[in-house]
């Protein structure tokens, strides 16, 4: 056995394995560095227009590598190709593409000529302007199908249509019009959705190249039930891919989360503790952390406890138990969020708003205007409930109050007239103590009017009183003579007795 070394061992992928990846389901050989792997077999994989592929038997033992141009056998005629793989990677691709008959395999001629590739360069020019004229063409038969592309052969002595087609589609009188329009050989190929989008190519929502495009050859079907068992929500804008079906990558990983579901409590079992029943809420499938709720139709008390604690509780409840708590752990775990130094700065903090100030400023007086109103309110109370009690103290309190408001008049509002308002803020607060000077003057007075009407008020009252009283006396002398009689007589007495000489008055009479 000889000893050999690998190229570029130590420096990762070998440069042999690459070559043009401007095509769909580009290759990387990755056994390009080992020797001898072009003699392990002369099968050749030869990538033709978009996502189509074929494979070749290298009968005349031409020297290949990655990026060759060759003609191989067509029928009829022959085709232009691209060698993307050769070697023991074209077995596998074989096993893979599900090729059993080796009569499929057809030979290489040779690598192409320049009259080769100037024949494939106009046929290969000819075939968007095929397209519209087809598309024409069977929209005028009537047929419900579409023309997705067309793709001459290499010495252009046939083109291959595809087309899309929800059912089966009766295309013989479509072949004759256009085989007598293009005066080609027509082979007529059905495709699905999904092969239309990989022929067409894009970026995923993945923002990686799409599946179809770079890898996959058989598709597979994808059901509802792949969404479901991974718990993705049912939208059908979201699960759609861009051939309009659903995402071929929902099969990825639907085994792995079929195992999960196995690991986790039914979603129909409910946990029973000593203060309230608790529902299935939702599962983190590879986590295992499953959340019950209180409540079976809301998130209400969602508890959130590991499947081992939920096969627990479940046996203990079928022994006839109930824990205290659906969660047994001792200490309440408290996640340390990550602290955002800006979360309390906002976007629009350096924008000026047009009047907001002068809102603000006016809502303040309001509140300094109800709450000194709620204030004045009050003292008057305190007021009138003082009069009421002794007039000594009304007065004192009066002249008390009349003192103030002499000194309140009398007072000077110091005004630092060195500054000036340098902008609207300063203006806006000597208003404010304008205003505020002028609501305190103004409660002053209507304290002192007050006053003066209680005053006024209160002898009247008195004055009435007395009159009242002697109105009463004169009625109770009118009635009684004798009574009269006698008082008069003591008030002859007092007026003798008297030094002052001063008339008095009883019963309107004048006694001198």
């Amino acid at each position: 056995m000889t000893d050999f070394k690998l190229n570029a061992a130590g420096r990762g992928l070998s440069c042999k394995g690459c070559g043009r990846s401007n095509n769909k389901l580009n290759t990387f050989d990755w056994l390009a560095d080992i020797p001898h792997n072009d003699e392990e077999t002369d099968l050749v994989e030869v990538q033709f227009k978009n996502t189509r592929k074929g494979y070749y038997h290298n009968s005349n033992g031409l020297e290949l590598k990655k990026g060759d141009i060759v003609a191989v056998e067509a029928s009829p005629g022959h085709d232009i190709g691209t060698v993307t793989l050769t070697g023991r990677l074209v077995l596998l691709q074989i096993k893979k593409a599900n090729i059993r008959n080796e009569s499929d395999i057809k030979r290489i001629y040779r690598i192409a000529k320049p009259v080769d590739l100037e024949k494939f360069e106009e046929a290969k020019s000819r075939e968007h302007e095929t397209m519209i004229r087809s598309r024409q063409i069977a929209k005028d038969l009537g047929l419900e199908m579409k023309i997705g592309d067309v793709e001459y052969q290499g010495d252009g002595n046939k083109a291959i249509f595809y087309y899309i087609a929800d059912g089966r589609v009766d295309f013989r009188q479509l072949i004759k019009v256009l085989a007598d329009a293009f005066k080609v050989r027509i082979e007529m190929k059905q495709i699905g959705a999904r092969q239309e989008a990989g022929r067409i190519g894009g970026i995923g929502p993945c923002g990686r190249e799409l599946c179809c495009a770079t890898w996959m050859k058989n598709f597979s079907s994808v059901s509802t039930s792949a969404a479901r068992f991974q718990d993705i929500s049912l939208n059908p804008q979201k699960l759609a891919g861009q051939c309009a079906k659903l995402k071929c990558c929902m099969n990825y990983e639907v085994d792995s989360y079929v195992e999960a579901h196995k690991r986790l409590p039914s979603r129909e079992i409910t946990l029973e503790t000593k203060d309230c029943e608790y529902f299935f809420f939702k599962a983190d499938i590879l986590s295992g952390m499953v959340t019950y709720s209180s409540d079976k139709n809301i998130a209400a008390n969602l508890v959130t406890i590991p499947a081992r604690r939920a096969f627990e509780v479940l046996s203990m409840n079928r022994a006839g138990e109930k824990p205290e708590k659906l969660d047994n752990s001792a200490t309440d775990i408290t996640i340390n969020k990550p602290l955002d130094l800006a979360e309390q700065d906002d976007l629009t903090r350096f924008d000026k708003r047009k009047g907001s100030k002068k809102k603000r400023n006016k809502g303040n007086k309001e509140n300094d205007v109800s709450k000194k109103l709620d204030e004045n309110q009050s003292e008057n109370s305190q007021i009138i409930d003082g009069n009421k009690s002794s007039k000594n103290n009304k007065q004192e309190k009066n002249e008390s109050h009349d003192k103030k408001m002499s000194g309140n008049n009398n007072r000077i509002i110091p005004e630092n007239n060195n500054r000036t308002p340098k902008n609207k803020t300063d203006r806006i607060e000597k208003r404010i103590k304008q205003e505020k000077t002028e609501q305190q003057n103004k409660v002053e007075l209507d304290l002192s009017q007050r006053s003066e009407r209680f005053k006024s008020e209160h002898q009247n009252q008195s004055n009435l009183q007395g009159k009242d009283r002697q109105n009463e006396n004169i009625k109770g002398e009118s009635t009684h003579p004798k009574a009269t009689n006698s008082r008069n007589h003591k008030n002859n007495r007092h007026q003798k007795g008297n030094s002052n000489n001063q008339p008095i008055i009883n019963n309107g009479e004048s006694s001198n």
